[in-house]
């Protein structure tokens, strides 16, 4: 009987954020470990359906790092990376193509509708989904000289499509993006995920941007958590470098989206079961939580 009260307890606790959430948009960052194990890719799947079931219109950005890395050995080409942007030429392109919007984001479009979702997969290229510049990306040099250096088929997004979404949401569908833009010119470029899903955040003036990583959220320079933390405090923490490499696009992408309108941002751990349910329905949440 004690567990049933608990249980009750549980979905009591959650009431309020049903409410507060019910016909808004959420955005999810979806990557890292939570895609390479089975039962975080079942967890996560269920948790979406059920955010979905409750009214919320959630839109997922998968990332696909690892699966890349993967084909590309096995083709022989060496990936080299500037401030964890790939540098990507034409034949690294195709590659990262073919996994992204090819195996990778049917395979979470199976999952979904596997556990009772509706969902649909999309690149950027699809009805101009994400259309896309050339990125040039920002390097700084010991003496303080900032350098623009050309990665190749790297892209930052222009202007989201959010009509299509839009017309997807309307027949209750869950929308999976691979981020992959397309140029003025046609040409295919590749995205970091993180950007992609701050940039259709910020279109559809999400209710939250959530990102699934691979650690438990912002640290300071002491490896403490930080459980809420402000834009200004991001830009703090990367002066003081306790912010680094890979997660910096991350953070990013969140204080951009912030700027843009989108209500909060969540970093957290994706290697914990059902972590965006514990994130969104609880008093405590889990990982970090950027406000403006």
């Amino acid at each position: 009987m004690k567990q049933l009260i608990e249980k009750a307890n549980t979905l009591m606790e959650a009431l309020p954020y049903i409410r507060r959430f019910s016909g808004k948009t959420f955005v999810i960052k979806y990557g890292g470990h939570a895609m390479a194990d089975e039962k975080l890719k079942e967890s996560f799947a269920l948790d979406v359906v059920l955010l979905k079931s409750l009214g919320i219109n959630t839109v997922i950005v998968h990332g696909g790092g690892p699966q890349i890395n993967d084909t590309l050995k096995r083709y022989g080409i060496v990936s080299e990376f500037v401030h964890g942007m790939r540098v990507t030429d034409a034949e690294t392109m195709q590659v990262v193509e073919m996994v992204l919007a090819g195996h990778v984001n049917k395979e979470v479009v199976g999952y979904l509708n596997q556990h009772g979702g509706r969902a649909v997969g999309l690149s950027g290229k699809d009805g101009t989904l994400l259309l896309a510049k050339k990125l040039l990306q920002e390097v700084r040099g010991d003496d303080g000289t900032v350098e623009m250096i050309d990665i190749g088929l790297v892209g930052d997004v222009v202007k989201v499509n959010t009509d299509l979404i839009a017309t997807l949401e309307q027949g209750k569908y869950i929308p999976v993006i691979a981020p992959i833009g397309v140029g003025f010119d046609g040409e295919s470029y590749n995205i970091n995920a993180d950007l992609v899903a701050g940039r259709v955040a910020a279109a559809l003036n999400a209710e939250k941007l959530i990102l699934l990583t691979d650690i438990n959220g912002v640290k300071d320079k002491g490896g403490t958590l930080l459980e809420s933390i402000s834009v200004a405090d991001l830009h703090r923490l990367i002066e003081e470098e306790a912010i680094t490499g890979g997660m910096i696009p991350k953070v990013i992408c969140c204080a951009d989206a912030l700027k843009e309108g989108v209500k909060k941002a969540h970093i957290i751990d994706g290697r914990m079961e059902h972590a965006v349910l514990l994130e969104i329905f609880t008093d405590v949440g889990i990982g970090t939580e950027i406000v403006k």
